[in-house]
């Protein structure tokens, strides 16, 4: 990957505008989530040193956000949160806004652009958060994983899906193996990461389909079935990820610059 260079926005702060340049795989119903439309900018301009672009060239090849938060504050005592992704975002800002010290990194999102996928470009976003994260004095990096097999098996229980392992112990998703081979730690399934209300007409639209029967809907990209309700006029996505911990120590860092170029087949964090 001779040419590939991976930047915070505190470092070169012009790469803000390119940040969404690329095509990714995200699925068009993943956009609509309320708190992403709310705060992801924010994240740009509050916490830009915890914002990576990769660039190869003039190419943008990858991207990267997190948030510092202080996940032992009392309340929460080190607890991760049924509610994930959502939930970090929330703590981290209104952390922020009253000055609470943070204590621990979470990370929201590692996109490889489409057609760059397969290169072990996840594995190097996932090893600069987690060196962020260790300059900054946190003792970990928490992530709400989005396990990029699972549209495959929309049915099946996270909690299932999250502890299944391959013959060698690693997991079977192609994104916890990651994060595991980096040195994370499967932790919980977050069963609330993400919740996305539409009308039937706005998941139409995001989707191309009919949403005219009641009941689960399965859709492209999506994790679990979205529950339909045509007589109320709308439907509901509720996303579960999988809470990973990675301990910041020198031995757990070395094992992740170690494994950072693994052929990482993943597009997403969360």
């Amino acid at each position: 990957m001779t040419g590939m260079q991976i930047d915070s926005l505190a470092r070169r702060p012009e790469l803000a505008s390119r940040l969404h340049e690329m095509e990714d795989s995200w699925p068009e119903f993943s956009t609509h989530d309320p708190l992403a439309w709310l705060l992801y900018p924010r994240i740009v301009t509050e916490f830009p040193e915890f914002v990576w672009v990769a660039t190869e060239g003039d190419e943008v090849v990858a991207r990267a956000y997190a948030v510092p938060f202080a996940l032992h504050a009392a309340g929460r005592d080190g607890v991760l949160p049924g509610q994930g992704w959502d939930r970090v975002l929330m703590w981290a800002f209104s952390d922020h806004r009253r000055g609470v010290r943070p204590d621990t990194l979470g990370a929201i999102e590692v996109s490889v652009a489409t057609g760059r996928q397969g290169e072990g470009l996840s594995g190097r976003m996932l090893a600069a958060m987690r060196g962020a994260a260790r300059a900054a004095g946190f003792a970990e990096l928490v992530a709400p994983v989005r396990p990029n097999g699972k549209p495959a098996e929309p049915d099946a229980p996270m909690a299932e899906y999250a502890y299944r392992t391959r013959e060698d112990g690693l997991p079977y998703d192609p994104w916890l193996r990651v994060h595991v081979r980096a040195g994370g730690v499967i932790d919980s399934v977050a069963p609330l990461s993400m919740t996305i209300n539409g009308t039937l007409d706005e998941w139409r639209e995001w989707t191309g389909l009919p949403f005219d029967e009641p009941g689960p809907v399965h859709v492209p990209g999506a994790l679990a079935p979205v529950h339909c309700e045509p007589e109320r006029g709308h439907a509901v996505y509720v996303e579960p990820n999988v809470w990973v911990r990675h301990g910041l120590d020198a031995t757990a860092e070395g094992a992740s610059a170690q494994n950072s170029e693994t052929g990482a087949v993943a597009e997403e964090v969360r």
